[in-house]
């Protein structure tokens, strides 16, 4: 699993406009490729008067899936450079559709290549692009004896993320942390409480911090 990548988590859209020629760029967050072939198939659908209707997406943390289609354009003019931005940019689960309206005026290939291109960069430029985090599910159980001192440690440490708090006979936080941080968290937490203290650990999960919003996802 990688320890962090980059991605989408909503819907956008971008226009644009070239010699009369109406682009229109409709940026989805996918999972799956039938998730991707069902936004297609609604885009085609509902711009079913349109010339063109080209896509591009990639799937997987390592890219293991990647498709495009230049519906109709001269090949290699519209959905590959869709996806070589989406590559570039490292932006992973992302499908791009770009529909066109021709205007009457050929474009050539160098200006489909930079029409298409830009459509989809505005597509994206009206999301957000957040970084997914990995991050370790750990429940620790403390005393109130050290309740104190665990709570200043746990709130010093950025890396460190409260998700909820139990208060019975002992306290128990259950906390996500930072993948690339937990040896440093698991050492830090045994050497304050003179060992008394084990990490239990839980799932792996994303994270996605947005402000003071922590978003949570499985993948």
């Amino acid at each position: 699993m990688l320890k962090r990548y980059k991605t989408i988590i909503k819907e956008s859209k971008g226009e644009l406009e070239e010699k009369k020629s109406k682009f229109i760029a409709h940026v989805y967050p996918i999972e799956s490729e039938g998730q991707a072939s069902e936004w297609i198939e609604s885009i085609q659908k509902e711009h079913n008067s349109a010339n063109h209707n080209v896509y591009a997406y990639v799937l997987g943390q390592n890219d293991e899936v990647q498709r495009y289609s230049d519906d109709g354009e001269p090949s290699g003019t519209a959905g590959l450079p869709i996806l070589d931005l989406l590559k570039g940019e490292s932006i992973k689960n992302t499908l791009i559709i770009v529909t066109r309206y021709f205007g009457g005026t050929l474009l050539g290939t160098g200006g489909l290549v930079r029409a298409y291109t830009h459509c989809a960069k505005e597509g994206l430029n009206q999301n957000d692009i957040v970084k997914k985090i990995l991050s370790q599910e750990v429940d620790i159980e403390v005393d109130y004896t050290l309740l104190g001192k665990l709570q200043y440690h746990l709130n010093e440490n950025i890396w460190v993320h409260i998700m909820d708090t139990e208060y019975l006979d002992n306290i128990t936080f259950r906390l996500l942390i930072e993948e690339e941080a937990l040896d440093a968290f698991t050492k830090s937490i045994r050497e304050l409480s003179s060992g008394k203290l084990q990490p239990i650990l839980k799932e792996k999960k994303y994270i996605v911090i947005q402000g003071k919003t922590i978003n949570v996802f499985k993948d």
